[in-house]
């Protein structure tokens, strides 16, 4: 019993912080009321939704899980001499739910250009002292654009007028009786509006009037669409602003497109009557691009485009596409584009990649475009699943980047000479690995776009991060004399200037994207950066990787939420990350982890005064104590000049233990550190990070060491690690590759960086 007093005694001396004095006055201080726990580290009930029988806790789909189905037959024609596209479409919405519906809703997103659209009447505006002439003319010389559907009708199966209310960019259809659970309801809506100039006004969709008077068509939230339905909020009921993008239902497409009959048409769907459509030199062209895995086949050539360019037939021709369970609809059409194709092994099956651009587009769109959709779809289904559908478009689209099920369009033009710089090549490349991407992410994993924008952007930021280092690897010549692919978004240290900056203009990322100041790195490059925060740092490549495909291909043609993905990661790694997810996605805390201070330590056996103080305090014998080694801090009153030269083998206390204690066997496995340093590590950042450390040894070679980030979890300001090392330490450096977005990394190191002057800065400039 006595000797267990004394070794707790021991364990006090050695854990203890404060004098005996401080330690006495805390005893006698005044208790401190209660609080709630507002540890870093704990669990996100209050952020979470209770799972339940639709979304279970380990963030799979629930047993009673269901989603809403909207089909669409559409018969559609562009008139290209007055830009202006008509349609007729008939849905057939299935019930799914257990909910009896009143009424349906569908969404209108082309009246955000209608002349009475509230959208910018919600943003401010000032005098600019000087703005183009264009600009001017369109703000306050004409009427503007007269945008907005046209609807001519609404009626059900057999053709009996339905009523229905537009508010804004929201038709709600009124049934004859509810839609009860498993029943299905048929109904038309007849349509037309004027299609919007993109590049002048600029807009999703539209299209571009070239130097020759011909025009290239992007063609998209063409359709009236039917709005979701789900579990979590009933009907979606946020109006489009023409920020935010879509919330959808996935259903079956069959659409016949009429167009003029010089035109190139490619689109969501499979093309049903390619025969009838194509030319017989065009359709031996595309048999060939159909065997082609290296290198893309022509199927309309420059030449050819140009020629039919000078046409403007006006004849037509009506191209039918049929696309099985997708959640959007999307084509582009010109007599100017050129056309091309090349085949990609996916898993077991062949994926068509394409590309269709104008002459404008040349040299760098017949270099890239393709290899860059195949290598897109490559690395996508690396990372999430094995591309379902059977082919994949990029469109190059001035001032464009864009996305739909199958197609997306994109910008990146050379100049009129067919030069380009680097940066326009690479922001081309990096925009078609992106929205080529998004056929994953939204378009099959089918979140909320509206209400979570970093659910497809941000998820889908990341993977294309990792597609672009494919794409450097995959293609070395296209990125030479680079040796990497200079990524914009995904490295820790781009997200440095946002996540450092005024927080007055900063929202967590889990706000809606309507409501962000800066929306490009809230959405895009901070989640991004996060997930590779994730995946490189804090779980490891294999864990994340396999989290990450399961969250995938969970979700695939279903509608997650972000608790979905947050205890699917969690779920399928086996790691705990509430704390992750809190502090990066709820708040606006950034890293800022540093080296506090740094004290050596030297090994006696002779005891210090401060000990003798406190056992004497204590009423304990120094005789009775057992065989003790105490560490003297260098400069402090209890230091002598011999500790330096002093080994272990000359501490009588530690060899009495060793030799009575330690077999002789296991006395040659012995460490025999030479040097002891109590590094104190600080955060005044408010993110917990991993402590990842560089020690430098006098003798030039380094050692890294990572402190899991629950070394935070019971003192979010500061920590102390002993090292014992056989080797003097000469630095010590926290993140030194800036693998964790720290906003200053002016105390990172140990002993600090010395600050520039002015002058020296200035001198550093100029050298």
């Amino acid at each position: 019993m006595k000797l267990a007093k004394y070794l707790s005694l021991v364990l006090l001396f050695l854990v203890a912080s404060v004098s005996f004095a401080q330690e006495v006055e805390s005893d006698m201080a005044e208790r401190k009321p209660g609080h709630t726990n507002e540890n870093r580290f704990k669990q996100l009930y209050e952020e979470f939704s209770t799972p339940n029988s639709y979304r279970s806790a380990s963030g799979a789909p629930g047993p009673d899980y269901y989603q809403q189905q909207a089909d669409y037959d559409m018969d559609i024609r562009l008139d290209d001499e007055n830009a202006r596209i008509y349609g007729n479409e008939t849905i057939t919405y299935t019930n799914n739910s257990p909910d009896a519906l009143e009424y349906l809703w569908v969404q209108l997103d082309q009246n955000v250009r209608a002349r009475d659209s509230k959208s910018p009447l919600i943003e401010s505006s000032a005098a600019t002292p000087a703005q183009q002439a264009s600009s001017f003319v369109n703000a306050y010389m004409t009427e503007g654009f007269d945008g907005g559907f046209k609807i001519e009708h609404v009626k059900n199966a057999k053709g009996g007028a339905l009523p229905y209310t537009i508010n804004r960019t929201m038709m709600r259809v009124e049934m004859p009786k509810d839609l009860q659970p498993g029943d299905q309801f048929e109904f038309s809506i007849k349509w037309w509006y004027n299609i919007v100039e993109h590049t002048v006004d600029r807009a999703r969709s539209g299209y571009e009037t070239f130097d020759d008077g011909n025009r290239g068509y992007v063609i998209a939230q063409f359709y009236p669409r039917m709005a979701v339905y789900n579990d979590v909020e009933g009907w979606q009921n946020s109006q489009f602003w023409g920020r935010d993008e879509f919330a959808l239902p996935f259903g079956d497409f069959k659409v016949n497109i009429t167009v003029p009959a010089d035109h190139v048409l490619d689109g969501t769907g499979v093309l049903t009557n390619r025969k009838d459509i194509f030319s017989k030199t065009m359709m031996s062209r595309y048999e060939q691009a159909k065997k082609a895995y290296e290198k893309p086949v022509i199927i309309v050539t420059q030449a050819e485009a140009e020629a039919a360019a000078k046409g403007f037939s006006k004849k037509t021709k009506t191209w039918k596409l049929d696309a099985k369970n997708v959640r959007d609809f999307g084509f582009a059409t010109s007599r100017r584009y050129i056309w091309d194709m090349m085949a990609v092994k996916i898993g077991d099956k062949d994926v068509m990649a394409v590309s269709v651009y104008p002459p404008e587009g040349n040299p760098l769109w017949e270099q890239y475009s393709t290899l860059a959709v195949a290598s897109t779809l490559k690395s996508y289904s690396r990372m999430a699943f094995d591309y379902p559908y059977h082919k994949a478009i990029s469109v190059h689209a001035k001032q464009q980047g864009m996305e739909y099920p199958m197609i997306c369009w994109n910008y990146g033009r050379p100049d009129k000479d067919g030069t380009y710089s680097d940066r326009v090549k690479y922001g081309m490349i990096s925009v078609i690995i992106h929205e080529v991407g998004h056929n994953y992410f939204p378009m099959i994993v089918n979140s909320d776009e509206r209400q979570w924008t970093w659910m497809d952007e941000g998820l889908n930021t990341f993977v294309q991060y990792v597609a672009e280092q494919d794409f450097g690897e995959w293609y070395p010549d296209a990125i030479a004399p680079n040796n990497a692919y200079p990524s914009r978004r995904g490295p820790a240290n781009k997200i440095v200037d946002y996540m450092g900056g005024d927080q007055d203009y900063i929202a967590p990322i889990m706000t809606k994207g309507l409501n962000t100041y800066n929306f490009g790195a809230n959405a895009y490059g901070k989640p991004a950066t996060g997930l590779n925060i994730l995946r490189e740092t804090i779980l490891g490549r294999d864990l994340f990787d396999y989290a990450f495909r399961t969250y995938s291909q969970r979700w695939m043609f279903k509608h997650p939420t972000p608790e979905d993905f947050f205890r699917t990661m969690e779920d399928a790694s086996a790691v705990d990350l509430d704390w992750f997810w809190r502090s990066w996605f709820y708040t606006t805390d950034y890293t800022d982890i540093g080296v506090e201070s740094v004290k050596t330590f030297y090994v006696t056996s002779k005891m210090n005064q401060q000990i003798k103080d406190m056992i004497k305090q204590r009423g304990i014998d120094e005789a009775d104590l057992p065989p003790l080694v105490y560490l003297v801090e260098e400069g402090s009153d209890d230091f002598e000049e011999s500790m330096r030269t002093t080994s272990l083998k000359e501490v009588s206390t530690l060899q009495e233990y060793i030799m009575d204690n330690v077999p002789v066997a296991e006395r040659a496995n012995l460490k025999e550190p030479k040097f002891f340093y109590e590094v104190t590590y600080n955060k005044p950042g408010g993110i917990p990070m991993p402590i990842i450390v560089e020690y430098t040894y006098k003798d030039g070679t380094t050692k890294r060491e990572t402190f899991p980030a629950q070394i935070w979890r019971k003192n979010d300001t500061s920590v102390g690690k002993i090292i014992a090392s056989d080797k003097e330490i000469v630095k010590i450096m926290v993140d030194p590759d800036e693998e964790t977005a720290d906003v200053d990394t002016s105390n990172n190191s140990w002993p600090a960086r010395k600050k520039l002057g002015e002058f020296d800065k200035f001198k550093n400039s100029k050298n």
